[in-house]
């Protein structure tokens, strides 16, 4: 396998993006891509110099400053400016990944050839990324129309020789890395500024990371399920595809022929049982889990399209001697997909939690509180409560970012998208759906002990078998977080791959 991916080769899909990151790929540009990009600039400073219109963030300010028109001499100080005055994100440090996101998705925007920048420009994107010299950018400052300015110009901060970055585990000021690699700060063009500024990659890149994230949990929640489902002594009968044939959701299918898979050949599953039924949290696992498969194969189908578009403004159209200013920078499309899937996550924790609950309360053979002592022991009864606390927050994270507007750029930019605000919050969500997962793990595997000797599938004693190795069978109190947090670090380490 070849450790290069040549940007602008081809459209970006998830798996690629995976493969990029997981197998740390340095990044070239394409022969294509280049030309592309050439071809492009070319046009611009021919434009540039014949023309005596005014031409939107080219010759003209920015926001309601377009009408500010700017002599030919000052074009290059108003990009450079532009990026400086732009720099404005605040709050928490984003994490490396989404910064490598952030920078592989501009480079490949900027790679289709209609945004009017230099190659150098987007070679040194690459340079940073491929050098792993990480621009620091936070978390706070977009509103997610004029696209993700003030992250984007963060972000950008260092090709020009000001800004901060990490490089080698030190923050340092990018200028004196760019002198240890020998790299000149980019001398900004007409145009460039806002090309790097404008577009959707804060927006997007917290998406892609998202979507990669949410797909690899559908598989953990399925699993856990089961063996909360096993633990519980439940049914099977609502996993039967002919059900779900009733009601042929893509989602719900899916997901009750996975259980199914996962269960084949348990003991504890196709026991007589002396219940007909069980609560919604087990019963209704097809339905829930696959909702929320639907509503994330949705978001990665408007991400798809948003990755391998040209997201800044003023677009440029070579072949059609055309500049024009439209709105391709405003969020609105992921903005409303990423409440749609801030809920269809949110609701994963929240029937893994009402699965919790029902294993501890001392139902079907189980102890109160997974525990053969309680009342020396309080058990299992903690764990539930922080996962309750973490529902109940990402409860918080569902308000629709997307519903909120307000106005900008003094009433030029009046309506925007919020979608930053929502892609910020998938990523919290996130983190407690992984925590809350391990806590379903600690409660389902604690209460398949009690049904030893009967087991369950050989897939989920195999697995369960490994689990034990890293976190024990609690016989008396122990310090619980410590468990949750082993729990988390098995759950990340091992692969989801054999789950289809």
């Amino acid at each position: 396998m070849s450790n290069v991916y040549q940007i602008g080769s081809g459209r970006l899909t998830f798996e690629v993006i995976e493969k990029i990151i997981n197998n740390n790929l340095k990044l070239n540009l394409s022969p294509e891509a280049i030309e592309r990009i050439r071809k492009c600039r070319d046009y611009l400073d021919k434009k540039i110099a014949s023309s005596e219109a005014p031409m939107y963030g080219i010759t003209t300010g920015f926001g309601s400053l377009c009408n500010k028109t700017i002599s030919p001499d000052e074009l290059n100080r108003l990009q450079e400016n532009l990026v400086k005055s732009h720099a404005c994100s605040v709050g928490e440090e984003i994490p490396p990944v989404i910064i490598k996101l952030m920078m592989l998705l501009k480079a490949h925007a900027l790679s289709l050839g209609y945004s009017g920048v230099q190659v150098i420009t987007v070679q040194r994107i690459l340079d940073l990324y491929n050098n792993d010299v990480m621009p620091i950018v936070y978390d706070r400052g977009s509103l997610g129309a004029s696209g993700d300015l003030a992250p984007l110009a963060n972000l950008f901060l260092p090709l020009i020789g000001a800004g901060d970055v990490y490089y080698q585990g030190k923050k340092r000021e990018a200028m004196s890395v760019l002198q240890e690699f020998g790299w000149k700060p980019v001398k900004l063009k007409s145009k460039e500024g806002l090309a790097l500024l404008n577009g959707t990659q804060f927006m997007s890149a917290n998406g892609v990371y998202a979507i990669i994230k949410a797909l690899e949990f559908t598989k953990k929640s399925d699993l856990i399920a089961s063996l909360s489902l096993e633990a519980f002594d439940g049914l099977i009968d609502p996993f039967m595809d002919c059900i779900q044939q009733m009601r042929p959701h893509p989602g719900q299918i899916d997901t009750a022929k996975r259980i199914r898979q996962l269960l084949e050949g348990s003991e504890l599953i196709v026991r007589k049982k002396e219940h007909i039924q069980d609560p919604y949290s087990f019963r209704c696992i097809p339905q829930v889990h696959g909702a929320t498969k639907d509503a994330i194969r949705y978001a990665a189908d408007v991400l798809l399209t948003e990755i391998n578009s040209v997201t800044d403004n003023p677009t440029i159209f070579p072949d059609e001697d055309k500049i024009i200013s439209g709105g391709n920078f405003h969020g609105q499309p992921m903005a409303i997909v990423f409440d749609f899937l801030a809920t269809a996550l949110a609701e994963l924790g929240n029937i893994s939690e009402r699965r919790v609950a029902q294993l501890i309360m001392g139902l079907r053979g189980l102890p109160e509180f997974l525990v053969a002592n309680p009342g020396v022991n309080s058990g299992f009864m903690i764990p539930q409560y922080a996962a309750a606390s973490m529902v109940s927050q990402n409860k918080m994270y569902c308000y629709a970012a997307s519903s909120d507007s307000i106005v900008s750029s003094n009433g030029q930019e009046d309506h925007v998208s919020m979608g930053a605000n929502g892609a910020t919050k998938l990523f919290k969500i996130l983190n407690n759906l992984e925590l809350i997962y391990a806590v379903e793990l600690m409660n389902a595997a604690q209460g398949l002990d009690f049904r030893k000797p009967v087991k369950t599938s050989p897939l989920l004693e195999n697995f369960l078998h490994e689990y034990r190795k890293e976190v024990p069978f609690i016989k008396d109190d122990i310090i619980m977080y410590k468990e949750i947090h082993k729990t988390v670090a098995f759950l990340n380490r091992i692969s989801f791959d054999w789950i289809d």
